[in-house]
């Protein structure tokens, strides 16, 4: 890769990050990018995990500075999307060409229907300190997992109905726990993506250094009515992305 396209990607990151945390979806354009810079569809869906590992380091660092941690359980949440992200991962390292196109147009379309509609947010309402249905909660994992191993993309708006609705937890600790989780089947998933492909290491640490500048402007983004504009800008951007995919 040259350097221009390195200054690109570390740009795109820092917009990712910056959308992951007010809008969500910044996954959405880290990986089109790449696929529209020449990169193989598998060698892009695992590069993409670097930079997704780093941003969720910093994340749990940050919760765990703040006093919200409970490791415990997010071991144990963990662990059953390990599993997931293990089968997922092995499927979506052979996913490339034309049959990938039409699985990241269609997680595509599915995400910005959520988004539009207002289902990708977690509303504030009986939220608890206390876990329940902890074994449902952990079944479901395994399935969120597959599906982080898999694609990545969209997999927040998997685990947030599953932390929230049905083990009940209040939107601090959903996402306190969702970081961990993420974290540590991404590993998984980086592990089974590296050992069976040429990752693109630089490329994935522009866009690790992208997210994590993104990320913090994000968090400290006063702009108002920032999200609405973003999410608008977000649903040309990936109308534009499902066109080139189904259609060209």
């Amino acid at each position: 890769m040259e350097i221009w396209q390195i200054v690109v990607l570390a740009l795109v990151g820092i917009m990712a990050g910056w959308l992951n945390v007010m809008a969500g979806g910044g996954s959405l354009l880290t990986v089109p990018i790449m696929l529209f810079m020449g990169i193989p569809a598998p060698v892009a869906n695992g590069t993409n995990r670097i930079a997704i590992l780093a941003q969720n380091i910093t994340a749990v660092t940050a919760f765990r500075k703040r006093g919200f941690s409970d490791f415990k359980l997010s071991f144990s949440l963990a662990a059953a999307a390990a599993v997931g992200a293990l089968g997922g991962a092995s499927i979506g390292v052979h996913l490339e060409g034309e049959w990938f196109d039409r699985v990241l147009a269609m997680v595509m379309v599915a995400v910005m229907i959520l988004m539009a509609t207002g289902r990708d947010k977690v509303k504030p309402i009986g939220g608890e300190a206390q876990p329940k249905n902890l074994l449902l909660g952990h079944v479901l994992m395994v399935g969120a997992g597959f599906w982080g191993g898999f694609i990545q993309i969209g997999v927040g708006f998997i685990l947030m109905p599953i932390l929230h609705r049905v083990m009940g937890l209040d939107l601090v600790r959903v996402n306190m726990h969702k970081v961990f989780v993420v974290l540590v089947f991404t590993i998984v998933a980086l592990a089974v993506f590296a050992s069976q492909l040429e990752l693109l290491w630089w490329t994935g640490a522009a866009l690790a250094v992208g997210n994590s500048i993104g990320g913090w402007l994000g968090a400290h983004s006063t702009v108002s009515h920032g999200e609405t504009l973003i999410r608008r800008v977000l649903y040309l951007a990936l109308t534009a992305f499902i066109i080139k995919l189904l259609f060209f």
